[in-house]
């Protein structure tokens, strides 16, 4: 089993994408608000070098969306088709981050 985390930076796109994992039987997600350290520095703190790139950064976005997901192996590349096709490709920027960690135990997952 993996833990799949996928930090969503267009948030608008989070409705449309459970829509899409419930029509592909994909359930047991787990969604939290989260924000990026370049984000968060440039909010805290007006003399950080960061703060001077405030206007590279997309002044809209200040959270994003952090999902994750108990998952088999075997459903990593259909999670990974249904996130493209809802958000678009991942590799472009400021779409999102997408990584998996394996799971040694779990308990209480219900399918």
């Amino acid at each position: 089993m993996k833990l799949l985390v996928f930090v969503l930076n267009k948030i608008d796109k989070l409705n449309p994408l459970l829509n899409e994992f419930a029509n592909n039987n994909i359930c047991g997600a787990t969604i939290i608000s989260s924000n990026g350290m370049a984000h968060s520095l440039a909010d805290n703190d007006d003399h950080n070098i960061l703060a001077s790139f405030r206007q590279f950064l997309d002044p809209k976005r200040k959270e994003s969306k952090t999902i994750f997901m108990v998952v088999n192996e075997s459903e990593i590349n259909l999670i990974l088709g249904v996130i493209e096709k809802v958000v678009g490709n991942i590799e472009s920027p400021d779409t999102g981050i997408i990584f998996t960690l394996p799971v040694d135990f779990a308990r209480g997952l219900v399918k």
